[in-house]
């Protein structure tokens, strides 16, 4: 998924800033439910693989498009407070589906999987009837009739981010996310099985306890990025990067504590306090990166971003993986805390660099 999701985010982000931004999430929407349903109704291995292909195709026609065609539709000034509300919905609409998956994988495992994809492409169809896009300007249908548009809209957005050392540091941020992530995601389930070990109470199966333990996470998230979205203004990248510089420091040490402590009340506190920090942390740096991008190369630079973070996964993820079959989940699980230090002094760099250019801009003189 992570490989198809670093082969196709350029290209497919340079179609939804050439053709149609609309276009690009609907055809996303499609290729990730049709992945889901593949993936649940036939389980062999190597179709399984190429589930995850589609699903990390149809992820990138949605990603940069998705934030691009918020940005243009509402408005830069209003996308960062659109971003963390959109994200407070989904993630009552996650806590929603816990409690439906946790009840339909009960009966059969693949049964959540099915529905998810049916309603993925359900939403593909809604999408095609009620979707606008009124503030996206595509490319003269008479000069996109070859690839030469396509590879002049990724150049100026491969030049924008030369221009601007705020936008480098930023997408070293996003790989940083990419290198620690794969790590905490695929194990802190097994370090919960395996080194803490679910209480016995009431004879709960371990998809009933995942179930309610994500479930008190999702709650935490809405409330902490509602917190958030009251607090922090978006538009200022110095506000911005003050949160993220909290958040970030908040994530590292709950990450660390969870995999120190062999107590499973402790361990979840700390997951608790990791996850919901985290999910706010998306879209307060996805508005951020919004701060910095031309609307014509919008989704094209948003996914060079996702591209980096598919990237870092795809190291990071075999490189915290050795490093727990050498030395135990809980070494894994800190090296993954240590993975994700560097952002707190990329935060630092990237005020700096950001007051030095207000200086340098101020100090232009008026012709």
């Amino acid at each position: 998924m992570e490989a198809s999701a670093f082969l196709f985010e350029i290209p497919t982000g340079v179609v939804a800033d050439v053709y149609s931004r609309r276009l690009s999430i609907i055809i996303g929407w499609f290729l990730i439910g049709a992945g889901f349903v593949l993936e649940g109704l036939v389980p062999r291995f190597e179709v399984i693989l190429l589930a995850q292909v589609l699903w990390g195709l149809g992820y990138t026609f949605t990603s940069g498009a998705t934030e691009a065609w918020i940005a243009d539709e509402v408005g830069e000034a209003r996308a960062g407070r659109a971003f963390l509300r959109g994200a407070q919905l989904g993630q009552i609409g996650a806590l929603i589906g816990i409690v439906l998956s946790v009840a339909a994988g009960s009966v059969r495992v693949n049964v959540p999987i099915v529905l998810g994809g049916v309603l993925y492409i359900v939403m593909g169809g809604v999408l095609m009837g009620c979707m606008p896009e009124t503030g996206f300007k595509p490319t003269p249908r008479e000069e996109r009739s070859n690839w030469q548009s396509m590879v002049h809209t990724f150049r100026s957005g491969l030049r924008l981010v030369r221009g601007k050392p705020v936008l480098i540091s930023i997408l070293s941020i996003g790989l940083i996310y990419g290198l620690y992530s794969e790590g905490w995601d695929r194990l802190w389930t097994a370090h919960l099985l395996n080194d803490i070990t679910l209480p016995t109470i009431g004879n709960l199966p371990p998809v009933m306890w995942f179930g309610l333990i994500s479930a008190v996470s999702m709650l935490l998230s809405i409330g902490t990025t509602e917190f958030a979205r009251r607090r922090v203004n978006t538009n200022d990248h110095l506000i911005a990067a003050h949160a993220l510089f909290g958040l970030n420091a908040l994530m590292i040490a709950g990450i660390a504590t969870f995999a120190l402590t062999g107590h499973f009340v402790l361990a979840v506190a700390a997951y608790w306090l990791t996850s919901s920090v985290r999910r706010t942390t998306f879209p307060i740096y996805t508005a951020w990166v919004n701060q910095h991008l031309d609307s014509s190369v919008r989704a094209t630079v948003i996914s060079m971003s996702s591209q980096i973070d598919a990237l870092g996964q795809i190291i990071g993820g075999p490189i915290v993986g050795a490093i727990g079959t050498a030395l135990g989940i809980p070494a894994a699980l800190i090296a993954s805390a240590l993975i994700l230090s560097p952002v707190l002094v990329l935060l630092v760099r990237t005020a700096v660099q950001n007051q030095t250019q207000v200086l340098v801009v101020e100090t232009v003189p008026l012709e």
